[in-house]
């Protein structure tokens, strides 16, 4: 890998993360790397103009901070095909990133980099739309938006907690229909996330796959489903007269919903590309950790006993 101009992206707000990422930029302007540099954070979006102020090809992005930050990143760097190396920096669950053990001997790190001593971890993403019209010559109303994570169709209000009416169609054929606060349309690596509290399924990030989950449903056969990551999920909100229902993108509102729209959810065309620097990462390793799971955790001979 060259490193000749890198994007450095630091949780906002987070002193650590901050001077970790002033270290890491004067280390690459020592090495002839331009170096685009900015805080990430809920009110702090650096990447469009990390975008506009490229000169030439962004080789890396290094993104310090938890798993909220290292969405972000993703949703913007996709489909652009820039390679994030990220590391749990003034983060907390830190499910996407690398171990800031693995990262303080900087300089060794972007000698790796160079050298090609690194693999890289594709994850899938998705891609939501708005629509209106007829079924049969639907005119997309909506930009693209894109996600890591998990797609939700949610209503939101400011005074009360309103639930939702939401049919669903995969691949132009009536699935079921959800009373309740809402659904999601998660990737294998969502599954982990709001998906896995929602009681849906977990899903290795190897396989190709959507996982459809409804939150909360009123009826106790409304199951979560997993379908071909080819499909396409059509959701149709029914009923909503005071324009609550909203289309979040990991966590992140994207856009309304108004009456006679519908959104249409499939795989994006680019994956997100993740730099592993760990020699032995394991999925199940990182679910026992993360996730706490107690039962691997308690240790039982396999020797019969006469």
């Amino acid at each position: 890998m060259e490193l000749k101009q890198v994007i450095i992206a630091h949780k906002a707000g987070d002193p650590q993360s901050q001077a970790w990422a002033e270290k890491c930029a004067r280390q690459l302007e020592t090495r002839h790397c331009k170096v685009l540099m900015g805080p990430s954070g809920f009110k702090d979006n650096p990447y469009p103009v990390f975008l506009a102020s490229a000169t030439s090809k962004i080789d890396l992005a290094l993104v310090l901070g938890g798993d909220g930050t290292v969405l972000t990143a993703a949703r913007h760097l996709a489909q652009e095909g820039i390679p994030i190396l990220a590391v749990n920096v003034g983060g907390h669950l830190g499910f996407l990133t690398e171990p800031f053990e693995e990262f303080q001997d900087t300089e060794q790190i972007w000698e790796r980099l160079e050298s090609d001593r690194y693999a890289v971890q594709e994850r899938m993403m998705l891609e939501a739309r708005l629509f209106e019209g007829s079924r049969i010559a639907p005119q997309p109303v909506s930009d693209r938006f894109f996600c890591l994570n998990e797609m939700c169709v949610k209503p939101a209000s400011i005074d009360r907690m309103p639930t939702s009416i939401l049919e669903m169609e995969v691949d132009g054929e009536i699935v079921d229909q959800y009373q309740g606060d809402g659904l999601l349309v998660s990737t294998p690596t969502g599954s982990t996330c709001y998906t896995a509290s929602a009681n849906g399924p977990i899903i290795h990030p190897g396989m190709s796959a959507i996982a459809v989950t409804p939150i909360c449903p009123l009826s106790l056969s409304s199951r979560p489903i997993v379908i071909p990551a080819g499909s396409v999920v059509s959701i149709w909100p029914l009923g909503d007269y005071e324009l609550n229902t909203k289309l979040w993108t990991d966590g992140t509102l994207a856009t309304s919903i108004w009456p006679g729209q519908w959104v249409n959810v499939s795989m994006a065309k680019r994956f997100a590309k993740f730099i592993v620097l760990r020699e032995s990462y394991s999925f199940y390793q990182t679910l026992r950790e993360k996730l706490q799971w107690a039962g691997a955790r308690i240790r039982y001979s396999n020797n019969h006993r006469n």
